[in-house]
């Protein structure tokens, strides 16, 4: 993977929390394979400051209108109600100019049903908070859904509202962020609380 940068999309009453395990290990360059590859632009209609549904206000680094596919290595785009009343359609205009280009998306809760209706999800395995929630958009995928926390199927990345962890462990996959290892050791970490691996490596490192 040669560009170093992932998207992400930000936007009045988005869920904050679901990009947050990825963000912030994206961010940190501790145990990373390459530390400092990667580094994080929040992207947004206009540069208009948003706030996040945890009341969290974000000032936007670029409009969605500057985001190429050809200098983005990812493109993640957090849940939140806008998505089920058809909002975003910048946003969803660029996920499928970014699939389409063979750049990933990676989309969790309500985010995964705005895929469904632009027919992202119509031929892929994927995933969302669960198969009547996406039934709604009319996509013709239902037969590709997979009662799974979070899955990745030819570079799109879907998840669960319930699973941001697991959204997480997905992205970080993608991007090959740590040895796989490591990897699991951060899993282990935040979702089991088995800190014995993770802090075994970040001494070593150290």
């Amino acid at each position: 993977m040669n560009h170093r940068t992932v998207h992400l999309f930000v936007f009045d009453g988005m869920a904050d929390w679901e990009a947050a395990f990825a963000i912030a290990s994206i961010h940190n360059p501790r145990l990373q394979r390459q530390p400092g590859r990667y580094r994080v632009q929040t992207v947004a209609r206009s540069l208009t400051p948003v706030a996040t549904m945890g009341g969290m206000r974000i000032l936007p680094d670029i409009t969605v209108d500057e985001v190429c596919p050809a200098r983005s290595s990812l493109l993640i785009l957090p849940g939140g109600e806008l998505w089920e009343t058809g909002g975003n359609l910048e946003a969803l205009e660029r996920a499928h100019a970014f699939v389409d280009a063979g750049v990933p998306v990676a989309a969790i809760c309500a985010a995964t049903l705005a895929l469904a209706r632009i027919g992202l999800l119509d031929d892929r395995m994927h995933t969302s908070n669960d198969g009547a929630y996406l039934s709604a958009s009319g996509y013709r995928g239902a037969s590709y859904y997979c009662d799974v926390p979070a899955i990745a199927d030819r570079n799109v990345i879907t998840a669960s509202g319930l699973a941001p962890l697991e959204f997480a462990l997905e992205i970080l996959r993608l991007l090959d962020l740590y040895p796989s290892a490591t990897l699991e050791a951060w899993y282990a970490l935040h979702k089991h609380g088995d800190a014995a691996k993770f802090y075994e490596m970040a001494a070593t490192a150290a």
